[in-house]
């Protein structure tokens, strides 16, 4: 099982050497941005690496939304991701859910989801493939609840999509670590990526802020039950720079022997 980390774009392999790394995510521009990536001056020595690399897309991508002022900027955002991802061998984009706003139909969110990648078969696919991550809070959020993502996955489902297992965002959205893995490959039929993140705040708090392993509100037991049972690559998101991650990985690669 290859276990890494989220890491400073600026050279990803460095940082990967420092944690004992087998992989990296990262992002390729201001992740509260809005400015397309260009070429990573590190492209050639990662594709010719033995890392295994993972982009996170910016937070503020959202296709769910009615807003076409959003949508439709998000729509190209994520497609030319997918594209500055390619350049850098990546084996997955990560995007959060996204969401509609108050008093707007959710399945209307789904419904744009769906069209995002209809839109995108019919100019010949992403050119990585999407992961779309749980989220942590939000009661309008197209994959914060497992019953809002199999919603989710009934209209998007048709095409090739994802997903990644966030410990933390799962934790604070209020669902059972416990049987997570199996409740979300009913719904999904897979799990592509686990990011591995304690959390500072307890069960069902709607709160996005990681913790390392052992040090928050989650069981460590109950993380590395999830990533035994996902057998997908791991990240940690995690604070503490390299000796927190470092900790982290160190500490799931002795439970998992």
């Amino acid at each position: 099982m290859r276990i890494g980390a989220h890491v400073d774009q600026t050279d990803p392999i460095e940082e990967a050497t420092a944690r004992k790394a087998d992989l990296v995510q990262f992002f390729l521009t201001d992740p509260q941005g809005w400015k397309a990536p260009g070429p990573h001056p590190g492209a050639d020595a990662l594709l010719a690496s033995d890392l295994d690399v993972y982009i996170h897309a910016p937070y503020g991508i959202n296709v769910a939304t009615l807003n076409n002022r959003i949508r439709v900027p998000s729509r190209k955002l994520l497609t030319s991701h997918a594209t500055a991802a390619a350049a850098v061998g990546a084996k997955g984009l990560i995007v959060h859910g996204g969401h509609v706003n108050q008093g707007d139909d959710i399945e209307t969110g789904f419904d744009n989801w769906r069209k995002t990648f209809a839109y995108a078969a019919e100019a010949g696919g992403f050119e990585t493939p999407i992961l779309i991550e749980n989220t942590a809070g939000g009661e309008n959020a197209c994959a914060r609840r497992f019953d809002s993502l199999a919603r989710l996955w009934d209209v998007i489902g048709q095409f090739d999509v994802g997903f990644c297992l966030d410990t933390c965002h799962a934790h604070a959205a209020g669902e059972d670590l416990l049987h997570a893995v199996d409740r979300i490959k009913a719904i999904t039929g897979r799990i592509d990526l686990v990011h591995a993140n304690d959390s500072k705040d307890p069960f069902s708090s709607g709160r996005d802020r990681h913790d390392n392993l052992g040090r928050g509100m989650i069981d460590p037991a109950l993380v590395v039950a999830v990533v035994r049972a996902a057998g997908a690559p791991v990240v940690v998101e995690t604070p503490g720079g390299v000796e927190g991650q470092a900790a982290d990985i160190a500490f799931l690669r002795g439970e998992l022997g």
